[in-house]
């Protein structure tokens, strides 16, 4: 009969248990945030602290307040929603950065404790800090008109087709009449568009543009140079610039399960070496293009990265278990010494949208 009782008590004990392991894996969350990130972007340090804020819902019947919130540098302080809250309502969390407390990419943390059992969230900026200038002529080395800029081109990177790329660049103004925001005219391709962001550039000072490239828009994939032009009305300046971009299909991830049912672009091989050729010969190769998948393939391009290279496909659809043979003509006239070609393969491949093979020789 004992040993019943404590069998029974046992067992009791052991459903508990669990029962409260399992309720401490199902907490609902206590706060709903809109955002965990902000990025401040491009950061001068004349401008003084940036601003974050951060917006959240409790979500619980117990009355709530936010205990604590740590930051993990001493360049952040931050306001906060002092009230007791009640379920469905809502507070704010500001952080204030200071970017002359550093150069360079930052990302600083922040941690939120509430009074409730399992209330401790992390939160994030981000951005990038570009102290002042000691040496403006050194350092803005290319004029365009009376700006400076630290490069001669504006490389945006790579472009996803699914979302607008922005690019924040400084300049320099080494003239004598301020820039103003409002008075910037820009010309160029539809799918780049190029503002001001601060109000004015003064004469001696620093400001900020921002490059929007849109991959959706470009309506094309693969490496692209193009140029724009600004004018401003009030200081009589238009200069030109040369946006470079890498723009990418995006494809959005899919089950694992899935995987064998997608096209699957195979390109073989993946390295043709010549060895040694001469200058006057013109070489012709061909690669292998296979759809190992269970949905047709579409090649959508291939790009080579010289105009001394001729690519010619015979079509642009593999159906499941098909092959091509793409023909490489490649004139290495006005050439010499070791040589190398990439040629990129963009494709509806959810896996490797994009894949390379490279053409290795010597000239002589």
């Amino acid at each position: 009969m004992i040993r019943t009782e404590k069998s029974l008590v046992l067992v009791v004990l052991i459903c508990c248990m669990c029962q409260l392991a399992q309720a401490q894996d199902t907490i609902a969350p206590r706060l709903i945030w809109a955002v965990n990130k902000v990025d401040l972007g491009t950061v001068l340090e004349e401008q003084g602290p940036q601003l974050a804020e951060f917006h959240f819902t409790h979500t619980q019947d117990s009355l709530f307040y936010i205990e604590t919130v740590v930051t993990d540098c001493g360049c952040t302080t931050v306001d906060y929603t002092q009230d007791t809250l009640q379920v469905g309502e809502s507070g704010t969390l500001r952080v204030s950065f200071d970017p002359s407390s550093g150069a360079g990419l930052f990302s600083r943390m922040i941690v939120v404790k509430g009074n409730l059992f399992g209330v401790q969230d992390t939160l994030y900026i981000e951005g990038n800090a570009i102290p002042r200038a000691s040496d403006p002529g050194g350092t803005y080395r290319t004029r365009k008109g009376d700006l400076g800029f630290r490069l001669p081109k504006v490389n945006v990177g790579e472009v996803f087709t699914n979302e607008p790329k922005l690019k924040q660049v400084e300049v320099y103004n080494f003239g004598d009449k301020p820039f103003y925001k409002d008075s910037l005219d820009y010309t160029g391709p539809e799918y780049i568009v190029v503002s001001q962001l601060t109000d004015s550039i003064m004469p001696n000072d620093r400001g900020l543009l921002q490059v929007l490239y849109d991959g959706s828009e470009k309506n094309d994939l693969g490496y692209f140079e193009d140029e724009v032009s600004l004018n401003w009305q009030d200081s009589t300046t238009f200069i030109q610039l040369e946006v470079l971009a890498d723009v990418f299909e995006y494809y959005a991830p899919f089950a694992k399960d899935n995987l064998n049912l997608v096209p699957q672009l195979v390109v073989e091989p993946k390295e043709i070496d010549l060895k040694t050729i001469k200058s006057t010969a013109v070489q012709v190769e061909h690669v292998v293009f296979s759809n190992r998948g269970k949905q047709v393939l579409e090649i959508k391009k291939v790009q080579g990265n010289c105009e001394c290279l001729k690519l010619e496909l015979p079509k642009t659809t593999l159906d499941p278990g098909e092959s091509i043979q793409l023909k490489v003509v490649f004139d290495p006239k006005g050439r010499k010494g070791i040589d190398q070609r990439n040629i990129y393969v963009f494709s509806n491949d959810p896996v490797n949208p994009v894949q390379m093979f490279l053409l290795k020789s010597r000239v002589e």
